[in-house]
């Protein structure tokens, strides 16, 4: 339907065209070459052809949508009304006769078959019948005497102005339908993709809701036998760290079960505001505690920093990049953030072996992974956090050795 409003509106500008170009050929008729025109019946036909065209402009601005018998009978009007000045002005021997093509060509890039078969019959017969049926233009008698060599002449130029002016208008309508078209296929294509990434995420939240639901008990049982072992006071101290360690992961992994199990109205009231530098370190800090073997470098901008709401959905996407660094390289990861007016720039520099060559252009797809025990889908569910955030994420190899994660996000879109 939106295809059809945008048709009909570039027929208005069409009609204006040809009502500019008829008005100025028949006055140039009547008042250059004195032809015996009655200029009432021209007149009310393109007066009647305005009238219609600022009732459909008008139109246009409703919320109504444009439906194919709408368009083709807009179509059929505007052929009627063409013969009609046509039978008035010289039927088939009138340079512009080819006017009648301009309403078949729309209805052929336009409408379905059966329409387009309609219009060219109609388009057929009108042509037939000004062959047959039609005002003959005279000169009325003048001191100025017009040979025949010059009413060829102006005839021939009247054909060559119909031509250009055909083939203009054609040129643009066609031109603008176009490109409609393909912007309507692009949004087609961004949709649909729009549509298999949101079934993708239902897909895997209903597999994550399962898998936590499932996890509840082994993590309880877990958290019970090294309560137990850490009572041991035959253990050495240095099996003691281990299970305190161990202790601390599957607090942190209840935890994360638990921060999954919360409603999505819990999570908004859990949103606060701080400074970028402030969200940093705490990810940070969450990271070192699930990663402690993990070393870094951490380099922020020294201009006053902008501040965004800090979320459990952004919070998660970050962590899922740094893990992603630190299984490449744990040691020397470094972090560095800049902004602008407009954007927020977080960039992750690892010294791992960098990413294989065949994958960077799959890289961001679910289950599509470089590394051979994961899952695939974190780099998924992070770039489709920050594309909601009206940002990007972009992974490429750095220029010695290792990968640059690059995040852009919107300062609009993580305002507080």
């Amino acid at each position: 339907m939106n295809g059809n409003h945008q048709q009909l509106l570039q027929l208005t500008y069409i009609r204006f065209i040809i009502l500019v170009g008829q008005s100025a050929a028949i006055l140039f008729a009547l008042w250059y070459l004195h032809a015996d025109l009655n200029p009432w019946h021209t007149g009310s036909a393109l007066a009647l052809l305005g009238i219609l065209n600022l009732i459909t402009y008008a139109r246009l601005h409703s919320h109504w949508p444009v439906t194919q018998p709408e368009l083709f009978s807009q179509l059929l009007a505007d052929t009627i009304i063409y013969g009609f000045i046509l039978y008035h002005t010289g039927g088939g021997t009138n340079p512009f006769i080819f006017m009648l093509l301009i309403p078949l060509i729309i209805t052929v890039t336009t409408l379905h078959r059966r329409y387009i078969w309609l219009m060219a019959l109609t388009v057929i017969a009108i042509y037939g019948s000004l062959l047959v049926y039609y005002v003959p233009i005279s000169l009325a008698r003048s001191d100025h005497n017009i040979s025949v060599e010059a009413l060829f002449n102006l005839h021939m130029m009247g054909m060559w102005l119909n031509f250009t002016l055909t083939v203009g208008v054609i040129t643009y309508f066609v031109y603008t339908m176009n490109r409609t078209l393909a912007k309507h296929r692009e949004h087609l294509i961004a949709a649909r993709e729009s549509k298999v990434q949101n079934q993708q995420i239902l897909a895997l939240g209903t597999i994550a809701a399962g898998t936590a639901h499932e996890l509840g008990t082994p993590l309880s049982t877990m958290d019970v036998l090294l309560h137990d072992m850490s009572l041991d006071t035959e253990l050495s101290d240095e099996h003691l760290e281990d299970i305190a360690l161990l202790q601390q992961q599957v607090n942190l992994c209840a935890a994360k079960l638990q921060e999954m199990a919360r409603s999505v109205q819990e999570e908004y009231q859990s949103e606060r505001t701080c400074l970028i530098g402030e969200f940093i370190n705490e990810v940070i800090e969450q990271w070192k505690i699930a990663r402690p073997d993990v070393s870094y470098t951490l380099h922020l901008q020294d201009d006053l920093p902008p501040d965004l709401r800090s979320t459990t959905l952004l919070r998660q996407a970050l962590l899922n990049l740094l893990n992603n660094a630190a299984d490449a390289n744990p040691n020397g990861i470094e972090i560095s953030i800049h902004w602008d007016e407009k954007s927020i720039w977080i960039l992750i520099r690892d010294y791992g072996p960098g990413l294989p060559i065949d994958k960077v252009n799959q890289l961001g797809q679910p289950f599509i992974t470089t590394k051979g025990r994961g899952l695939g889908i974190g780099l998924f569910l992070t770039s489709t956090t920050i594309t909601q955030l009206d940002g990007d994420v972009k992974l490429y190899n750095a220029e010695h050795q290792g990968t640059i994660t690059e995040v852009r996000l919107s300062r609009r879109a993580v305002h507080g």
